[in-house]
């Protein structure tokens, strides 16, 4: 069972203690990379490729079988 940083008490409630937990936990190294990863995405991608993800993508939110 993993413990708790000595210096930081877990919280009584659900919400605070999870809150908490996810400041625990953060790994500053993943945050950057996932911070980078969908700017360098979108700069990979074509203008043509990335108008026909939105095109399917509002396709899908428009469809009957989406609601």
């Amino acid at each position: 069972m993993p413990r708790e940083p000595k210096s930081q008490k877990r919280r009584a409630d659900v919400v605070g203690n999870a809150v908490q937990v996810t400041r625990i936990k953060k790994d500053p190294a993943a945050v950057s990379l996932g911070r980078r990863g969908g700017k360098a995405r979108a700069e990979a991608l074509s203008q043509e490729r990335r108008k026909e993800i939105a095109r399917q993508a509002a396709e899908k939110r428009w469809s009957a079988d989406h609601r």
